[in-house]
């Protein structure tokens, strides 16, 4: 049921945004010549996948988790489009292809290994990963990996059709901060 959701309102995000995302990536080009951002991230049952979002950091920036980031490598743009996190609409495709669900957990890199363990013995990784979430409106970060996992495990645990969508339109409304690059 849930996977069906994901498929209709990814599909009509990426329709009826499109236009929104093109104007969002071509302000993008020029403000750091490449609009997207790819990076490899740990999906269902732990397998690779390459999320995609709006980049919000200048191209040479390190690879690292965001509360690991350094805030002087966020462009103007960027901050902009992490307040109103429409960074996050390009993760529509990984929604429609099935990488990730619009909620569940919030993927987390290859190289967070204590996130990663947490979550694997929590049954974390039976579920896709998600754009936003319980952790992410009540602004827990991977900062606190055990405290993320437990919040994940959680959600998941009791997840119904009528919080899917309370999840979502918190998120829309901009509830929560999700992972922030501390200052």
């Amino acid at each position: 049921m849930i996977r069906a959701f994901d498929i209709l309102l990814s599909s009509l995000g990426l329709l009826a945004g499109a236009p929104l995302l093109a104007a969002l990536a071509v302000i993008g080009l020029f403000d750091t010549g490449a609009p997207l951002f790819r990076q490899e991230r740990v999906g269902r049952r732990q397998q690779r996948f390459v999320l995609v979002k709006f980049r919000t950091m200048h191209l040479k920036t390190a690879s690292v988790a965001t509360h690991l980031a350094n805030a002087q490598a966020i462009t103007r743009y960027g901050r902009f489009l992490r307040r109103t996190k429409l960074d996050e609409l390009p993760q529509l495709w990984n929604v429609l292809k099935g990488d990730m669900s619009l909620v569940g957990p919030r993927p987390c890199l290859f190289n967070q290994t204590e996130l990663i363990a947490e979550r694997a013995a929590r049954g974390v990784y039976d579920a896709r990963p998600g754009i936003t979430g319980l952790a992410q409106i009540n602004a827990i970060d991977m900062s606190t990996p055990r405290l993320l996992a437990e919040t994940d495990a959680k959600m998941l645990s009791s997840l119904t059709v009528s919080d899917y969508f309370h999840f979502i339109f918190v998120t829309v409304l901009g509830k929560g901060s999700g992972d922030r690059v501390r200052d």
